[in-house]
């Protein structure tokens, strides 16, 4: 194995762009129920008091999104048009549009616009970052890397959360103007970081920039450029890219075309996934928890919410483990079990007990923690790994530009129908705790797509993977996973079963590139 020195620091620092995500995602619960927050942009009651109506709560929450769709749509085109690294500090330029709009302006109008901006910014580093990982990291870690993307995003979450907390008793705008201008640190930091790292060499490649590739794959592997190990990857990269090109250049059309490549079936995997991971009702928490916890009777709904954070942190630590140990598919099967009996247990109690009731509020937090727990060790670090992972080198910005839009679009109607799926009142549903039936029927919905969609993928290269999709079923992956590894498979060119040699077990052998070839390839 190579020293993984720089990797370490690859998904350090190009993680903590999903810091910025977790952390616009999370200082705005907090700040909605500030008192100098509600003043400026809610309305004045007849008894003196501020309310922040529905449809601005909605707007304020769910405007991010917005940007957000619309940034990771661009991701493939500044991803593949700057590069990995450039694409990132553009889109971090973006995001610093937007938090002075929202630091400055005083208008809900203004304020809306920052929050676009800065979704601009979120939504394509949550595209361009986890494509830039994928390519950049060693197998063996692949996993822990790109979801080290999400562990930042939950650090984000839980710093806002602290901040917001100190922040909330201000009676001034500095309550809300400090937790959303400290994000200038956030993106300087970022910037600093990516400025230090090496271009994808794949993406080097596409750009016929050779020696710049293998120079970046050998400071990715911490190797001497000549060595076997930087010759072999690079050997293995250049030729799958050659495969591609004799292919033809992948349009937009191209991504839902079916064909030995299965683009279709790999693009709808990875755009139905990330729609599921909102679904799940994560973002009912990040978005509304404080505001749910309250009306729920919990006095202390700000400490509460801190401590969902800490155990959303914690929990990712063991599913960046997981994810190159144990493995994407049992992982995804399992979360979505817990997670679906947590929230229909939550919904239960909501009907059953009554909202002062002191052991249904310790019930409610309990498994809000539970569903938490299975939620941040399977479907929040994995949806970023495999959509990282699943797409050939032809159509994987565009791709992942595709996924990522779909979270962020699901991201955008959940936040904006949510206030009226809770809130009582005219216009709205009042559902209250019964919304969890709702995120508990799409969690089964999800246990059944993890268990027909979503392939084993642990341990293997990205032109490994896309060995697999080509020649093996979703249910049988595991099977064809290990013998791959043990074949020590490689896409020089495309390998197709025998069917007397499949139901014995064996692979075709495909050839591995030599010295000769390398050289080739270099020269």
């Amino acid at each position: 194995m190579p020293k993984l020195t720089l990797a370490v620091a690859l998904g350090a620092f190009a993680s903590f762009a999903g810091f910025l995500f977790g952390y616009d995602t999370g200082y705005i619960s907090g700040c909605k129920e500030m008192t100098a927050f509600v003043k400026v942009y809610g309305q004045l009651q007849s008894d003196g008091s501020y309310l922040l109506p529905s449809s601005t709560n909605s707007l304020i929450t769910s405007i991010l999104s917005v940007g957000t769709c619309l940034g990771a749509l661009c991701g493939s085109f500044v991803g593949d048009g700057l590069g990995r690294r450039y694409g990132i500090i553009l889109y971090i330029l973006l995001f610093f549009i937007g938090v002075a709009c929202q630091t400055a302006c005083k208008s809900l109008a203004g304020f809306a616009i920052g929050r676009v901006f800065a979704g601009l910014g979120v939504g394509g580093c949550s595209c361009v970052v986890p494509i830039y990982q994928a390519e950049c990291s060693p197998k063996q870690i692949r996993g822990i890397v790109v979801s080290a993307f999400q562990f930042f995003i939950t650090v984000g979450l839980l710093i806002a959360a602290v901040v917001v907390n100190a922040t909330k008793d201000r009676m001034d705008a500095s309550a809300y103007q400090i937790p959303i201008g400290i994000q200038f640190i956030w993106g300087a930091i970022i910037i600093a970081g990516t400025l230090l790292l090496p271009e994808s060499p794949r993406w080097l490649l596409t750009k016929n920039r050779n020696d710049e590739a293998k120079k970046s794959l050998a400071r990715l592997l911490s190797q001497n450029i000549d060595s076997i190990e930087v010759n072999e990857q690079y050997a293995e990269i250049a030729a799958n890219l050659e495969h591609e090109r004799k292919m033809g250049k992948a349009s937009w059309a191209d991504c839902f075309k079916g064909g030995p490549g299965k683009h279709r079936q790999r693009v709808i995997t990875g755009m139905a996934l990330q729609a599921l991971q909102q679904l799940t009702g994560i973002n009912f928490f990040m978005y509304y928890g404080t505001s749910f916890f309250q009306s729920a009777g919990i006095s202390n709904a700000f400490i509460i919410t801190i401590a969902i954070n800490v155990v959303n942190m914690g929990s990712t630590i063991p599913g960046m483990w997981a994810a190159d140990n144990i493995g994407r598919r049992p992982l995804m099967i399992w979360g979505a079990v817990g997670m679906a009996v947590s929230q229909i247990i939550v919904a239960a109690v909501g009907v059953a007990i009554p909202s002062d009731d002191l052991s249904g509020q310790k019930v409610l937090v309990a498994f809000s923690c539970i569903y938490i727990f299975f939620f941040a060790t399977s479907w929040a670090t994995l949806a970023w790994v495999i959509t990282s992972e699943i797409y050939p080198y032809e159509i994987r910005a565009k791709g992942m530009s595709l996924s990522t839009a779909t979270q962020w679009l699901f991201n955008f109607a959940i936040g904006y129908a949510t206030p009226y799926l809770v809130d009582t009142g005219a216009g709205n549903a009042g559902l209250k705790t019964n919304v969890f039936w709702i995120w508990g029927g799409c969690c089964v919905i999800a246990t059944v797509f993890a268990f027909f969609y979503i392939p084993e993928t642990k341990g293997l290269s990205l032109e490994q993977i896309d060995i697999l999709f080509r020649n093996s079923s979703v249910l049988k992956s595991a099977v064809y996973r290990r013998e791959i590894m043990e074949n020590d498979l490689h896409d020089d060119e495309i390998v197709n079963h025998d069917a007397k040699n499949s139901k014995a077990g064996h692979l075709e052998q495909a050839k591995v590139p030599g010295s000769d070839s390398q050289m080739e390839l270099q020269a």
